[in-house]
């Protein structure tokens, strides 16, 4: 069983940037695809980025995030991060970090789920 805590989070200012956290409990983390989803209110749970397992590090992002988004795995730390620059107020949403044992990115539903952090872009 994995364990997953998010971290990072905020409230910011169109244009600016967060680094979101996310640590996993367990000794098999480089086993799992790693990935960021969020859901808004009103909406349904949306796929972000994913990054492959071990030293692959393939990564996959959504359309919408794509060249502001970046997804890394530190395997060391147990540890997968989510660099967001240039937020826009539609990227607001609760982020939620997930590890899957199957790298196929529209299942919104798939392993394991952190409690997510909440980010907020207004001005």
């Amino acid at each position: 069983q994995v364990q997953l805590v998010e971290s990072g989070g905020g409230s910011v200012r169109p244009g600016e940037s967060l680094r979101l956290s996310c640590i996993a409990s367990g000794r098999a983390f480089s086993t799992y695809y790693m990935g960021w989803f969020r859901q808004a209110p009103g909406k349904e749970r949306e796929f972000v980025a994913g990054v492959s397992r071990d030293i692959l590090t393939i990564t996959n992002y959504a359309e919408s995030v794509k060249g502001r988004f970046t997804i890394s795995r530190d395997n060391a730390k147990n540890a997968v991060y989510l660099q967001m620059n240039s937020l826009k107020p539609e990227d607001t949403a609760v982020y939620i970090c997930n590890a899957r044992s199957i790298f196929r990115w529209t299942d919104s539903i798939a392993g394991y789920w952190g409690q997510g952090t909440q980010v907020t872009v207004s001005s």
